[in-house]
Formats: C-alpha cells, sequence, structure tokens
C-alpha cells in the first residue's frame, strides 16, 4: 500500500511539536479507506508518546482533504455489501475522528485550499484549526443522498451552534469561505494563503512552551464536559449511514458526481 502519511517528531521547544502530514500527491488528498486506515494508525501513535505535546496536521499545498474517495474501488465496494459487512466498513471514519479527538497532545489542523466533507469532520475533531484565507469548507453529504456522520454534528454543534450546523450540513452545495468559517467560529485563525502550516506552528510553539502535564489535564477536562453526551446523541450515526446508502437517493446523488450532472432526488 502506499504511504499517504508522514510523520516527524522532535521539533519545537524541547522537540515537543510532531507533525503529521497527510498528502497523496494528487492535489485533492481524498479519504479512501487506506488513507483513513493510516491517519487513524497516525493517531494511534502517540498513545504512549510522553515526549510530544502539540501534534501539527497537515494535507497538501492545494487541498487539505477532498473527503471520501468516492472513486476508491474499496469504498465502491460498499454497494455490493450486505448490511453486517457493510455496518462494520462504515466505522472507519467514526474511529479515524475518535482516535484523533482523544488524543491527549493539542492537536491543530493546518487547512489551505479546499477541505471537504470527512476532511471537515476530521478538521473539527481536532483543538484548533487555522485556515489560509483563500481556503474554503464544504459539507456535501446530504447533496449525495447521506448524512453527515462521524460524530461530526454535534462537534460542530459546539463550535458553531444549531442554525449554522444546519446551514453548514443541510446547504449542501454552499462553500463556507475563510471568513466565515472564522465568524461562525469554525476556525480560529485565518491567515494569508499559504502560511496557515507556518500559523499553526507558531500556536504548536506556544502550545508546547506550556507544561505538558498540565496542557493534557486541561484538554481532556474540556473534552470531557464538551463531548460528555455526544456519544449519546450520535450513537446512530453508523445506521444511519448504512440506511441513507441503500436508497435511491444516495444511489441517484453519487452518480450524478461521478457524471457531474444536477441529481433528481425523489425521497426514496
Amino acid at each position: 500500500m502506499p504511504d499517504f502519511v508522514k510523520i516527524e517528531k522532535g521539533l519545537g521547544p524541547e522537540g515537543r511539536i510532531a507533525v503529521v502530514r497527510f498528502d497523496r500527491g494528487d492535489g485533492i488528498n481524498a479519504l479512501s479507506p487506506e488513507a483513513l486506515r493510516q491517519l487513524t494508525a497516525a493517531a494511534r501513535s502517540f498513545e504512549d508518546d510522553a515526549a510530544t505535546s502539540v501534534v501539527v496536521l497537515t494535507g497538501g499545498a492545494d487541498a487539505f482533504s477532498a473527503g471520501f474517495d468516492l472513486k476508491d474501488a474499496e469504498g465502491r465496494s460498499r454497494k455490493d455489501m450486505d448490511l453486517g459487512a457493510l455496518r462494520r466498513h462504515l466505522k472507519l471514519g467514526p474511529r479515524l475522528t475518535h482516535a484523533w479527538q482523544e488524543m491527549e497532545q493539542i492537536t491543530i489542523a493546518a487547512i489551505e485550499g479546499f477541505c471537504i466533507g470527512g476532511g471537515v469532520a476530521l478538521a473539527v475533531a481536532l483543538d484548533f484549526r487555522v485556515m489560509g484565507s483563500d481556503a474554503h469548507l464544504r459539507v456535501p453529504e446530504i447533496g449525495l443522498g447521506m448524512n453527515m456522520s462521524w460524530q461530526s454534528i454535534p462537534r460542530m454543534l459546539h463550535l458553531i451552534g444549531p442554525a449554522r450546523t444546519k446551514q453548514a450540513v443541510i446547504l449542501a452545495d454552499q462553500r463556507i469561505s475563510a471568513d466565515e468559517a472564522y465568524e461562525w467560529h469554525l476556525v480560529e485563525q485565518v491567515v494569508d494563503p499559504g502560511k496557515a502550516f507556518d500559523a499553526a506552528m507558531d500556536l504548536a510553539w506556544k502550545v508546547a512552551a506550556q507544561p505538558p502535564l498540565s496542557v493534557a489535564m486541561t484538554k481532556l477536562t474540556v473534552n470531557r464536559l464538551a463531548h460528555a453526551l455526544d456519544d449519546l446523541a450520535s450513537h446512530m450515526d453508523v445506521d444511519q449511514f448504512a440506511l441513507a446508502s441503500l436508497t435511491e437517493d444516495h444511489k441517484e446523488g453519487v452518480e450524478a458526481f461521478l457524471v457531474r450532472r444536477k441529481p433528481r432526488f425523489k425521497g426514496r
């Protein structure tokens, strides 16, 4: 399998910063099932890493991520899976975002270009987001006849509130500019194009200079309070996604996307 993820450790004050680079080298950076596995493994590799206090996650120069790879052969095989196999396969995404949210280290996303669908789901699972001013976000799942899953709804709700969450998810074709994302509190900082990684590293240096144990314990406390009901609120994510994937509207949405035409949904 190609190596989509590279990890560099030992950066910054006392070597307490690590960088995770996700780059498929295609300018799109879609999340294939294999990419999901590699990114999950990257997050889990920090579980016993007491030397690292901050992890910066960055994509390619042109894209943080285009979201789930609808053209990937393994991903396309979902349409032929029975319900049990489908439910197991659909756990790849939630497993990814949970692994990044549960990291003891502070996590920072550096977003350039575009961040779409599953890319947004991953970004909102991190602690902070820094975005280039010419970048944009989009959540197209509903336009593909799917629901937004991976426990993204409660995470977005905490960040931007109910109305903005509905706006971002239901208006699936709407691009959310960097300025809008900042105004909505979806990202914490907007910088000049091409400078998101540098700004994320500046923030990482500030965090890494703080006492590591105090930082880790504070993150744990904030996350446990903020996300206390998230599992309850989104426990049906996988089953809702599986159900939606069996609808005619989902087949129509994906087909329309692949051939670049406007979908015709019928509510069945």
